[in-house]
């Protein structure tokens, strides 16, 4: 039984830090796409820019649903990562004590 929860715990690691990887390179492309340093007729770039927002939309839309808006600057995808990271603990708590 410990295996398996050790292997579940590992999973939704790996699950985390694909999110919040993704959550981290859609940032920086929106960064370089705002203070036009990448022009956004790139066709790649505007091609992983907008995959990565469809992964991530179903996401965040909740959370931008619940969080008021704070002018200009999304926080839902920092709420996003730490959401991630409290699943992550908790987890890892649970597993340790039922070992």
């Amino acid at each position: 039984m410990s295996n398996l929860l050790f292997t579940l715990s590992q999973i939704v690691g790996i699950l985390t830090s694909a999110l919040i990887t993704l959550v981290i390179i859609q940032f920086v492309i929106g960064l370089l796409f705002a203070f036009n340093v990448i022009n956004q007729s790139n066709q790649f770039m505007a091609a992983v820019y907008q995959s990565i927002n469809a992964l991530l939309e179903p996401i965040l839309a909740p959370i931008r649903r619940i969080i008021p808006t704070a002018g200009a600057i999304d926080f839902s995808p920092l709420v996003l990562i730490i959401l991630l990271q409290i699943i992550q603990i908790v987890l890892d708590g649970f597993i340790r004590s039922a070992v």
